[in-house]
């Protein structure tokens, strides 16, 4: 009888080990999701209660993990644009108009775009029409020729550089702090991030490597890529040896803006997005797609700039923009009434400096 019931006992134990190890470890959440967001703001009680919707399996919104999709805009949603412009337009300039090893020997047209962009931050000019196409094909050519490995090394070194209009913040250190306790948020909760931007997809990668977003899950303007030796020859028509590297060229692919960031999501992702973030005109078709889901509950933010204190921030604009944003059915994220700081303590608004 002895030897039965310590036969048993040692099996129970067996199978309780066997169990227990069989069981994937819960993710250790955040009490306090969203600590830098103002209790009671709007945005962030919407962003708790959707995500608390679509994640109790008891719920008729949940959302089984492999479908939790979430869409990033990056200038103005996470990362600052206002120090005076976006960032790829500040590299632009700096590329060709002040980099030694490169402004005598920029094409008239490229140093035409990035005088427009010096006239717009210094002197307050209108940028001209279509611009953002103009700079796309500007900067395809400025940085034609640099293998990936030196443009990620060359975006990197410029984001050391003092970011004009504050104290104790880099370049590449420009990131609304509230806005990346949202990737946590998501991430906590099963959500899968992607980031599509308008900028150049190396330029999000370099920047966004420092916060941890996987280079595969950033979408951005193209443009064509070559192998260093592949000269004139079509790439379906050449093999690449070992050893070679791969370079820019100054043939812009796309411009991911409005339906292009639609279309490239379908193509790399290959699902419609549950949740979207952004900041202007340019994302609201990413945002309609996400919202004409079919399938789940979803949702759209928008963050509008109303923060003039903090930031250099056009309030008036920002309060229009946000009535238009409510209008569309969109949630609007106020970075002046709903977060309790926009780029963390020891940063400092200050006046430009040119």
């Amino acid at each position: 009888m002895k030897k039965t019931c310590k036969a048993f006992f040692a099996l129970a134990v067996i199978t309780i080990a066997l169990i227990s190890c069989s069981r994937a470890p819960e993710k250790a959440k955040n009490k306090n999701p969203l600590s830098l967001w103002n209790d009671g703001a709007p945005s962030k009680t919407a962003l708790i209660d959707y995500v608390k919707s679509v994640t109790d399996e008891k719920s008729p919104d949940f959302i089984p993990v492999k479908d939790r999709i979430a869409t990033f805009d990056m200038d103005g949603t996470f990362v600052a644009e206002l120090y005076p412009s976006y960032f790829e337009y500040n590299l632009l300039e700096y590329r060709v108009l002040d980099d030694p090893s490169y402004k005598d020997i920029a094409p008239e047209d490229v140093r035409e775009t990035a005088q427009n962009i010096r006239d717009f931050v210094r002197q307050g000019k209108k940028l001209p029409d279509h611009f953002d196409m103009k700079h796309a094909y500007a900067a395809a050519k400025a940085y034609s020729g640099m293998t990936l490995a030196e443009f990620d090394a060359y975006v990197k070194e410029y984001g050391k550089k003092a970011a004009n209009g504050f104290n104790g913040m880099s370049y590449g250190q420009g990131f609304y702090k509230p806005m990346l306790e949202v990737f946590d948020y998501l991430n906590e909760n099963d959500f899968t991030c992607y980031v599509v931007s308008g900028s150049d997809r190396f330029i999000c990668r370099a920047l966004t490597d420092s916060i941890g977003i996987e280079p595969n899950r950033v979408i951005g303007m193209d443009v064509t890529l070559v192998s260093s030796k592949q000269g004139e020859a079509e790439g379906v028509n050449y093999t690449m040896a070992k050893g070679e590297d791969i370079l820019r060229t100054d043939q812009l692919i796309i411009k991911n803006l409005k339906t292009n960031k639609v279309k490239q999501i379908a193509q790399e992702i290959g699902k419609v997005p549950v949740i979207s973030f952004g900041n202007s005109g340019g994302d609201s078709a990413m945002h309609n797609y996400a919202l004409s889901n079919k399938k789940y509950k979803s949702a759209a933010f928008m963050l509008i700039a109303d923060d003039d204190v903090k930031d250099h921030a056009n309030r008036d604009k920002a309060l229009a923009l946000g009535e238009d944003w409510k209008k569309a059915g969109y949630v609007v994220i106020s970075m002046r009434d709903d977060w309790k700081t926009i780029y963390g303590n020891g940063v400092e608004k200050t006046e430009f400096k040119f």
